[in-house]
């Protein structure tokens, strides 16, 4: 669970709430469904207009990313990485076709695999970043769509304004019924902003961050494959995958594991 997005949405609705509020204002004058309604309904609709289904789709599923953080264990990923290794020179790259059923990671587990059936390193590595790349574009593309809430959404905060206003000058004559136009305009406004500034903006730039460590785990995973491959000594390839971990965990790693 990321608390750190939880406590962010909380802190920033809390805080425009509780302004409101301490100015001497309630809040339910900006909890007004009409100006909600324009706002989210014209945002959404262009944004579909924007992209395609399948885009659409997987931006809304990559919205867990927000409050859960990604399973990547980066420190055994490298164990495991390097247990086969020691493996491999032991008894033989074949040997390792025997725990393809032990990986979780499916990255790890494909490229164990080409390993077995002999793929050269490079074509190894060619192989993996093709799948990793469309990881990226994939995810980033998702990004994108929540960072297209957040550019629509202003922009339609103002048309709502601006049909408040239309209702004000549409009955000038009976000032009983200005209020209501004149709070649609203005907040229609704050919804258009605080949406897409405490929550579209903020979704599609925590997903793209996400994003970057899960890639960053997977090229690691290519970088241990190649060496794998390629026959390293097992010491130097949990060295050189230590370096794909925080500074603050690369003293904490395990013995190296004998060759």
């Amino acid at each position: 669970m990321d608390i750190l997005s939880i406590l962010g949405l909380l802190i920033a609705f809390g805080a425009i709430l509780g302004g409101q509020v301490l100015e001497g204002g309630h809040i339910g004058s900006i909890l007004l469904p009409v100006a909600f309604l324009i706002v989210m309904g014209g945002t959404l609709g262009a944004v579909m207009v924007q992209f395609p289904l399948p885009v659409f789709m997987k931006a809304m599923a990559c919205t867990k990313m927000v409050f859960i953080n990604p399973k990547v264990d980066v420190k055994t990923l490298i164990t495991q990485i390097v247990e086969l290794s020691n493996l491999s020179r032991k008894q033989g790259l074949l040997a390792l076709e025997g725990k393809l059923k032990t990986i979780s990671d499916p990255l790890l587990a494909k490229g164990v695999q080409l390993v077995v059936d002999g793929t050269e390193p490079p074509k190894i590595r060619e192989i993996l970043e093709v799948e990793v790349e469309m990881f990226e574009e994939s995810h980033n593309l998702a990004a994108k769509v929540w960072e297209s809430f957040g550019g629509y959404s202003p922009t339609i905060g103002i048309l709502g304004a601006v049909l408040g206003l239309i209702h004000v000058m549409e009955n000038l004559a009976d000032p009983s019924k200005l209020g209501s136009g004149i709070a649609v305009a203005f907040v229609a406004t704050v919804y258009g902003v605080g949406f897409a500034n405490m929550v579209f903006l903020p979704f599609g730039g925590k997903i793209k961050m996400k994003t970057k460590e899960v890639v960053l785990a997977r090229l690691m995973v290519i970088e241990g494959l190649v060496a794998l491959a390629g026959g390293e000594n097992p010491r130097m390839i949990e060295d050189k995958l230590s370096a794909y971990l925080p500074e603050s965990e690369r003293g904490a790693q395990p013995p190296h594991s004998k060759s």
